[in-house]
């Protein structure tokens, strides 16, 4: 074949390719005109809803532009079915067969997106008209946490709106996901929040337990307060000299809020419980039995300081010296300081080690000042003993009583009475 037949054949398919050409030009051309009429008709949808601004306002960010990209993304989407048309005008079968797939494929998982989106919005419409319902109820709910002595700086109707809202959405959301079908990812989203929803009731007990606590522990502490006041608390702090420990405050304010936080942690301990978080409960347990013990030692110690200083004005009161009164303080400090520390637990086997070394120091103390000042003494009753002790040996060689023994009382001798007279015939 010849240049002039290959040329001609060509042309001839071109001739033919010709109106194919143009079908697909005035497809591209009409296209493109439709996917910008709706682009812009979809960011004037969007510009009444002013969804820029209520995005800004979630984001916490500056305005963005979200009218105009999702603008965007209608007019690239309808291009890509424009370029779709166009080449299967042309018959490039092999080149849109991938495409016409990936195509087919978005397009039939568009309805589940739009199910998907219809449920979510549903959801957030229903759970914002609920929460906000409660809204109505601001004023009670506020009266209600001042009378339970919750502070003016917590928001509770805020807080109660905000669990409303999850409790209404989190069903929709659920059901939103399953719309989608996409099990792969739906199933671990959907396996977390229903297990959200199992623990709700759960995360209620905890919370009416930790309110119960805190409104009974408000109750008890007050009248624990006004009971330590009318006893005289506040006075037996100046005889207990704890004003370097307290300083300005009262001891029966002290008290009453040493009461609270253990109150308040039996009731959290409580709710861990009830949330069914075994390892934490028993960390907390262990915690509340160790500060028990810390509490009560500290109790030991404030007592040992008071019977410590007692002892020191009882025995200094009259005298100079004072030295035997403040040995006798660091003594009993020293001995009430390691009764608490047993108490709280703290190193018991040296509390033992270190008490049982101060006793036998004083013991070997005592013994030696004994032993070394009454030496002589010692001596001299040594002598005395062994010389009686030869003496009683002799005696039982000899049979002599020889001289009597100066330890006894010497029997007064007796006296052979007289032979009678003689008789006379």
């Amino acid at each position: 074949m010849d240049f002039s037949d290959r040329l001609e054949l060509w042309l001839d398919r071109l001739g033919n390719a010709v109106p194919d050409i143009i079908a697909a030009l005035i497809i591209l051309i009409i296209g493109y005109f439709v996917a910008k009429l709706l682009q812009g008709l979809t960011e004037r949808l969007l510009r009444k809803t002013d969804l820029d601004n209520r995005v800004a306002r979630g984001t916490g960010s500056a305005a963005v532009s979200t009218e105009r990209a999702l603008g965007k993304l209608v007019f690239y989407i309808i291009m890509v079915l424009v370029l779709l048309a166009a080449l299967d005008v042309l018959g490039i079968n092999s080149v849109l067969r991938p495409l016409n797939d990936m195509v087919a494929d978005f397009l039939a998982f568009i309805p589940n997106i739009v199910g998907a989106v219809l449920i979510g919005f549903i959801g957030y419409v229903i759970a914002k008209v609920v929460s906000g319902l409660v809204a109505m109820a601001a004023g009670f709910l506020e009266r209600l946490g001042r009378k339970a002595g919750l502070s003016s700086d917590i928001n509770l109707t805020g807080i109660v709106q905000t669990l409303v809202f999850i409790l209404i959405f989190i069903p929709f959301l659920i059901a939103a996901l399953d719309a989608l079908r996409l099990d792969s990812i739906t199933e671990p989203a959907n396996d977390m929040l229903r297990s959200f929803l199992e623990a709700i009731p759960r995360i209620f007990a905890a919370a009416i337990i930790i309110a119960l606590f805190y409104i009974g522990g408000k109750f008890v502490t007050g009248l624990l307060q006004t009971l330590l006041e009318s006893m005289g608390a506040n006075q037996l702090a100046d005889r207990l000299e704890l004003h370097q420990m307290i300083g300005s405050n009262r001891l029966s304010a002290l008290l009453a809020n040493v009461a609270f936080f253990f109150i308040m942690f039996l009731g959290i301990i409580t709710a861990v419980e009830q949330l069914e978080f075994d390892r934490l409960s028993y960390i907390l347990s262990e915690v509340f039995e160790v500060t028990g013990q810390i509490a009560f030692g500290l109790v030991i110690l404030v007592l040992g300081n008071y019977l410590a200083n007692l002892a020191y004005r009882t025995m200094s009161s009259g005298r100079t010296d004072t030295f035997l009164a403040g040995l006798a303080r660091i003594v009993i400090l020293g001995l009430f300081l390691a009764i608490a520390l047993r108490t709280m637990g703290i190193a018991d086997d040296i509390v033992n080690l270190a008490f049982g070394l101060t006793l036998g120091a004083v013991a070997v103390a005592v013994a030696l000042s004994f032993g070394l000042g009454g030496r002589e003494a010692a001596g001299k009753e040594m002598q005395r003993f062994f010389e009686k002790f030869h003496q009683d040996k002799a005696i039982d060689r000899s049979g002599d009583p020889g001289k009597p023994d100066p330890g006894r009382t010497p029997k007064p001798p007796t006296e052979t009475p007289p032979p009678p007279p003689p008789s006379r015939v």
